[in-house]
């Protein structure tokens, strides 16, 4: 990864029309602000209208690429509805509707779950999610846990193979699936109406550099929202100034 030649967002001039884009967005650190719990997550009413106008303009080409189940999505952005990929990849919903899910091994998600689960009652205000195919491990109460939670995780899966391990913001994501945020991409830009258009995506964490990376594949746009080491080649200062460039972008395209 590189941050040398990250581009302040401001100076991002589209090579297309907006309405020419295939838009993938992050939610929690991109479109909605992160908080202390993730139940507490709100999407702002002047994003939610930008994303409306977006939808509308591409013919429907925005999608929510997302560590959330689906159906969090859902209820957070309704009334709209929009393709989403849930789970890290692991799930995907189409613009046509239909569900896709990547298998997992159960005998092993449960083992996982087990062991998990033992460790967050060992850590007082650490939190446990359980997601299709996936489990994350919550600690945005516990910011002293940072520098050895990743540790503590790997110690309790100990022997089990066949896991993949995503480290994010206060969180550890642990799926019995190899599926990813770039996956889900690649698989959108080959149905309509993402397909022949500009991709361009944009998120905050370590577990989105998946999705800048077939962003780069695929001659797009990437945006990093925050601090950090990143392949993306433009960066936004936080949420707030993204989402308000969001709003200017649904602005240019209408």
């Amino acid at each position: 990864m590189n941050t040398i030649s990250t581009k302040p967002l401001d100076e991002l001039r589209l090579v297309c029309p907006p309405e020419r884009l295939a838009i993938f967005l992050d939610f929690d650190g991109t479109l909605a602000d992160i908080v202390e719990h993730p139940d507490g997550v709100h999407l702002p009413a002047d994003t939610a209208q930008a994303l409306a106008t977006l939808a509308r303009r591409t013919s429907g080409a925005v999608a929510i690429v997302t560590g959330r189940p689906i159906e969090q999505i859902d209820a957070l952005s309704t009334p709209l509805v929009l393709a989403v990929a849930g789970v890290h990849g692991m799930s995907r919903r189409g613009f046509d509707g239909r569900l896709h899910s990547t298998q997992h091994d159960a005998a092993l998600f449960a083992e996982a779950q087990a062991r998990l689960t033992g460790l967050h009652i060992r850590l007082p205000d650490t939190m446990i999610e359980i997601k299709p195919g996936s489990i994350a491990f919550h600690y945005r109460r516990r910011p002293d846990l940072a520098a050895s939670i990743a540790e503590n995780i790997h110690d309790a899966l100990g022997n089990l193979e066949g896991l993949d391990i995503l480290h994010g913001k206060m969180v550890v994501e642990v799926k019995a699936g190899h599926a990813h945020k770039g996956d889900a991409i690649r698989a959108f830009m080959e149905e309509e109406p993402f397909a022949g258009r500009m991709p361009l995506f944009a998120g905050d964490d370590v577990t989105d550099e998946f999705g800048f990376a077939a962003i780069d594949e695929l001659d797009g746009i990437a945006i990093k929202i925050g601090t950090g080491e990143t392949s993306a080649g433009w960066r936004a200062d936080d949420p707030e100034h993204f989402r308000k460039w969001l709003v200017g972008l649904a602005a240019a395209s209408a």
